[in-house]
């Protein structure tokens, strides 16, 4: 008890500490107008004191896109910002692909539209967002102890149009970065205010409308912006996805970059209906022990009562100040989210009459809150930055998995009550100790807290841990406008806390991550923003939950490493060109007879386009994603096929305010796969397997095929 009284002391100090830096002189007198030694600040004074301000810009502050030249600002080769402009220019299908202008990141969906995104970076098959940590405006987005598996990350709530910058961070090397950020994380973040409002109509093939309204207004010392979605799209699928969205923002926000606050609130509802993968063998296009005129089309799925809906609501409220000598930074956030996911992947392996379909529902309310304050200060010359941090997070859970049959709960598998609370506290060093030399240094402890109550058993159960994770990066250069990087760290992510507290067989609570980088960033030309970067990244032994049958399955260590090397080109104001290349090796350390492949594990990512924008108003880009082919199975024997997609956009601008955007997915209507798995399952009237099993295949979900989009956008 003691314990837990000075823990709270000491984060009620710290916070109150920071918002008293950063609230404090708000509410006071401006800097610009204080008086010095009792006389009031003349004009020159004043503008002397602005342009001091404007001409301080630490790390991220100035930064607008890839277009900017982060030398003597980034901490590593593999972090970088992207713009509101390229996300613009930018064909995207689902609001989820907005973590595709992430160098290496490669975005797919597997069943229905509004379930969460499938991740791959960096030799991961991420699932639904484990090991890359996702947030917008600060707030986290990945979910933990999810009844659809740990990290679920659902962006389905993003409006691309309001995203003002998105900041990514590759690797293990930053101290602010916490739980799932062993592949890398990112952050996006919105508008505060608009300078024009935006009205969107949509509409395309395959059942595809959208209206978006955005605007801002000035009321009283701040701005409040506002902005509706509706959307709609039924997808090529023999049963129609009819995916409906809706989606609201608000905000208030007071004050700039440099000091101000802003209270944001967020609201989403989505339902849909699902087209899982299939096996090849039940597909009319393959070989098949069905008769050829009998079998699935592509477009089709086994169990054809697949489906869901979702709900997320937020409030955000941030405060920030940054002066000469200090930054300060607090957050406050809640949210709200409910998903039910029916969904049948086995068919009839375990269930041969009624079938394998269950029912996964997660509800849960989140509370946390992020502060951070940082020093800055110069000793004979030496510029050195202090930066302390306390991140708080708290997860009321309830969630459940039942099986089912057309949607009708046949029984209870489990449910559960979840608490779950973490604390992270982080401390980083930064030095310019000379002009071509500086180095980052910090270290981040994490601590976890698990209740689970199984309410199955009524059995309740408890369990702790820490762990402490050291980071850092020496940076040297520039010279000849290039710099070297040499980083490397420890991570972490945690594990469900159902599979944590199990008396047989527990999960690892944190499982550590570890890892280091060499890296360059060039501007060989004016224009040209080039990175490189060799990384290895090893996992320690461990236990994952899974959450589609509520059971825990041992994975080994793993080690993953590879180079990628990410390119934008600016040449003028009308052309831009960026080309972005990943490769990596992913295989288990421990040497085992079935193999030391990572089943799922990607290969070789390229991204590519080419940007246009002539003086006339005309506009329009071409894209290539090439997602490389991938090991199924531990020896290698089953391989996904690679696949290549073609987008391309073309529009023109009447004036300021009204614009015309054709676009084109898949443009060469290519027959590929958006994601392929291997596993065991049982077709309806299939004999039962050997041992009453299934049968192993490879079961695939289609890329969508060709499909156009039209839409009018104005300004007013």
């Amino acid at each position: 008890m003691k314990q837990n009284n000075l823990r709270i002391a000491a984060i009620g100090i710290s916070l109150s500490y920071i918002m008293c830096a950063i609230f404090f002189p708000i509410l006071s007198q401006d800097e610009e107008t204080k008086p010095t030694n009792g006389k009031e600040r003349t004009e020159a004074e004043k503008l002397e004191l602005k342009r001091k301000i404007s001409e301080y810009k630490p790390d991220a502050i100035v930064i607008r896109d890839r277009r900017s030249n982060l030398i003597g600002i980034a901490s590593s080769a593999s972090e970088g910002v992207v713009g509101s402009d390229q996300i613009k220019t930018r064909p995207i299908m689902r609001q989820g692909e907005v973590a595709e202008l992430i160098p290496g990141v490669i975005v797919t969906q597997h069943s229905g539209g509004g379930k969460a995104n499938q991740f791959f970076l960096r030799g991961f098959n991420l699932d639904h967002g484990t090991d890359l940590a996702s947030n917008v405006d600060g707030m986290p987005v990945n979910n933990v102890s999810h009844a659809h598996g740990q990290g679920y990350t659902d962006l389905n709530f993003l409006i691309p149009e309001l995203v003002e910058q998105m900041q990514y961070k590759k690797g293990v090397y930053y101290a602010d970065q916490g739980d799932f950020a062993s592949a890398g994380a990112f952050n996006i973040s919105y508008y505060k205010s608009l300078t024009k409002g935006i009205a969107n109509v949509e509409g395309g093939t395959l059942g595809y409308a959208r209206t978006l309204i955005a605007k801002s207004h000035k009321v009283g010392p701040g701005n409040l912006l506002y902005a509706f979605e509706a959307s709609h799209n039924d997808g090529p699928w023999v049963i129609s996805d009819n995916f409906r969205r809706v989606n609201g923002v608000t905000s208030y926000s007071v004050g700039d970059k440099q000091k101000g606050f802003s209270i944001s609130l967020m609201g989403y509802r989505g339902s849909w209906h699902s087209t899982g993968q299939a096996p090849k063998r039940a597909l009319r296009m393959g070989d098949s022990w069905l008769d050829p005129d009998s079998g699935l089309s592509r477009f089709e799925s086994v169990d054809h009562n697949d489906g869901g809906w979702s709900n997320r609501a937020s409030v955000n409220f941030e405060a920030h100040r940054l002066e000469k000598g200090y930054e300060a930074k607090t957050q406050f956030y809640g949210i709200y989210y409910d998903l039910r996911l029916f969904a049948n992947f086995t068919y009839y392996l375990d269930d041969h009459e009624r079938g394998d379909q269950h029912e996964q529902v997660d509800r849960r309310t989140i509370a946390g809150s992020k502060s951070s304050y940082k020093d800055i200060s110069e000793f004979w010359g030496i510029r050195m930055e202090n930066t302390i941090g306390l991140q708080i997070r708290r997860d009321f859970i309830q969630n459940g998995l039942f099986h089912t049959e057309k949607r009708a709960r046949l029984e209870t598998v489990r449910e559960d009550g979840i608490v779950q609370l973490s604390s992270g506290i982080y401390y980083e060093n930064k030095i310019q100790w000379s002009k071509k030399f500086r180095t980052v240094f910090g270290v981040r402890g994490d601590y976890y807290k698990f209740n689970v109550d199984d309410w199955g058993s009524r059995e309740k159960s408890e369990r702790t841990a820490s762990i402490y994770s050291p980071k850092g990066s020496i940076i040297i250069g520039p010279w000849f406008k290039t710099e070297f990087y040499i980083s490397g760290g420890y991570g972490f992510h945690s594990n469900d806390a159902r599979g944590v507290v199990q008396k047989t067989d527990p999960a690892d609570p944190l499982v550590q991550t570890r890892g280091g980088e060499v890296g360059l960033r060039t501007e060989p030309v004016h224009g040209w923003q080039s990175t490189f970067s060799v990384w290895q990244l090893d996992m320690n032994s461990e236990l994952l939950f899974t959450g589609d049958n509520g059971t825990t399955e041992a994975s080994r260590p793993s080690t993953r490493r590879g180079f990628e090397w990410a390119n934008y080109y600016s040449y003028n104001s009308w052309l831009m060109i960026d080309a972005d290349f990943a490769t990596s090796k992913s295989r288990f350390r421990d040497d085992d007879p079935s193999g030391n492949y990572i089943p799922g594990s990607i290969r070789h990512t390229l991204a590519s386009g080419i940007t246009l924008r002539n003086p006339d108003g005309f506009f329009g880009s071409l894209r290539v994603r090439y997602f490389g082919n991938r090991s199924l199975i531990e020896d290698n024997t089953v391989r996904s096929p690679a696949t290549t997609t073609v987008n391309f956009q073309f529009g023109r601008n009447f004036g300021e305010d009204l614009s015309v955007v054709f676009e084109v997915f898949n443009l060469l209507n290519t027959h590929v796969s958006d994601i392929d798995y291997y596993y065991a399952s049982r077709l309806k009237n299939e004999p039962v397997g050997p041992n009453e099993g299934g049968y192993n295949d490879i079961h695939t979900h289609p890329a969508q095929p060709r499909s156009i989009r039209l839409s009018i956008r104005s300004s007013f």
